[in-house]
């Protein structure tokens, strides 16, 4: 059986002139020369968080970890956008399917941020979207600003690995 890998929609008039970060792909997938070694090792553990509870998990003290996360997905007027500034998050999918809308933080309007929980909301528009199915990955920066738990085709319940993977040495206080 064919696995079907994820779907990415763009807009190209919403990208920045800089390069864009965004990485996506499966875990099947060979991208030793994309993936920095964390998130090498991060795709590595994927098989542990397949089963257990939902919760966060640290993996290395708070520069890496992990939280599970199982919600429905709905649509797009019942979520809302969020960036981070200490930590990239990479999503792997291990059950369902996902529609993540994703946007530039440097174009939308910036709300105030909260360090605690390396929280910063946004509003503004998408310029693309990645559906994920199991195995699949995406990886935000904290210029990438992103609304989750999105209906790809219909709504169903999903269950996710979100790696936290501390970029910014200076990080929340408390994280």
């Amino acid at each position: 059986m064919k696995r079907r890998s994820a779907q990415i929609k763009l807009r190209t008039q919403c990208l920045p002139k800089t390069a864009n970060r965004v990485i996506y792909g499966h875990v099947e997938d060979s991208m030793t020369d994309t993936l920095s070694s964390d998130m090498l090792a991060c795709l590595k553990m994927a098989a542990l968080f397949e089963t257990g509870n939902p919760g966060s998990y640290p993996i290395d003290g708070d520069r890496v970890f992990v939280n599970i996360v199982e919600y429905p997905t709905v649509e797009e007027a019942d979520r809302f956008w969020e960036a981070h500034r200490s930590y990239l998050d990479l999503h792997l999918m291990l059950e369902g399917e996902e529609r993540i809308a994703l946007g530039r933080t440097e174009i939308m309007e910036q709300k105030d941020y909260v360090e605690a929980d390396d929280f910063l909301p946004v509003d503004g528009e998408a310029c693309a979207s990645v559906i994920l199915r199991p195995g699949d990955f995406l990886v935000c920066y904290p210029e990438d600003a992103h609304m989750t738990a999105l209906k790809a085709d219909e709504s169903m319940k999903i269950r996710k690995a979100i790696f936290k993977i501390r970029i910014n040495p200076e990080g929340p206080a408390g994280v």
